[in-house]
């Protein structure tokens, strides 16, 4: 199997890896643009990036920058666009079955879990999208949305160019460090697409549980309430055979 050929097919930015060695300012840009939208997949240029690093031939610190940085204002534009369009962007995946349920579940969790949960939901499947877009169409803070977007990227800017800096050490074969970094980014998916189905089957039996609950409660008041209006049928009941008995002395007496 020609791994080079798998590894184009599978990220579509992998032939501009070509293009970062000794082209300078250029390299930062490439890895800056292709870091910016969500859904593009660029692993291989993160990890090219850190080999060349590795290397000598580019900065580490100006390719973390230019990654995490770039990953930063990708995720407060979603967020600002969901911000602004939250009400079209809930009624057009409303009918897309589990995307919809993801989307209601992740912009109700947002306000509960806070940084944490924007930390988190970054390193699911589809996460970035999904976080930033609830975030904003639950009107989740801007500032603390960002707090929560930065400690994400910088975490992920520094495992995924990591990979091809360490990698770069082990083997001096491009393609063979490039593999080393789709394995472990595939790890890392699967790891947090279980998670991402746990939570969601957490998420069910909390609001099934919540729903028993509340119908146990209503349940009750309606006994307590029909107990109630039995003893107050009970107790005119009595009160009208009293009044009944009370008035055939009465006549009988009257009578004598």
């Amino acid at each position: 199997m020609d791994i080079a050929r798998l590894m184009s097919w599978v990220d579509i930015t992998s032939g501009l890896s070509t293009h970062l060695a000794g082209t300078a300012c250029w390299a930062y840009a490439i890895l800056a643009i292709t870091t910016l939208p969500p859904l593009l997949p660029n692993a291989v240029l993160l990890v090219t990036g850190g080999m060349l690093a590795a290397r000598g031939e580019m900065s580490i610190t100006l390719v973390l920058l230019s990654v995490a940085g770039s990953a930063l204002l990708g995720d407060v534009m979603i967020h600002r666009f969901g911000w602004s369009a939250g009400g079209r962007v809930r009624r057009r995946i409303a009918g897309r079955g589990r995307q919809g349920e993801l989307f209601e579940w992740a912009a109700a969790r947002v306000q509960r879990g806070g940084i944490p949960f924007v930390v988190g939901v970054r390193f699911l499947p589809s996460g970035r999208l999904l976080g930033g877009l609830a975030a904003g169409a639950a009107r989740y803070p801007a500032g603390r949305f960002a707090i929560g977007a930065a400690l994400a990227e910088t975490v992920w800017a520094a495992y995924s160019v990591g990979v091809g800096y360490f990698g770069g050490a082990v083997s001096d074969d491009p393609v063979y460090s490039v593999a080393i970094g789709l394995a472990l980014s595939v790890a890392v998916a699967g790891v947090a697409a279980v998670a991402q189905r746990r939570t969601a089957r957490s998420a069910v039996a909390v609001s099934a549980a919540a729903s028993g609950a509340d119908l146990s409660a209503a349940a009750s008041g309606a006994d307590v309430s029909a107990a109630t209006s039995g003893a107050a049928a009970s107790t005119a009941t009595s009160g009208a055979a009293a009044c009944a008995g009370v008035r055939a002395r009465a006549a009988k007496s009257g009578a004598e």
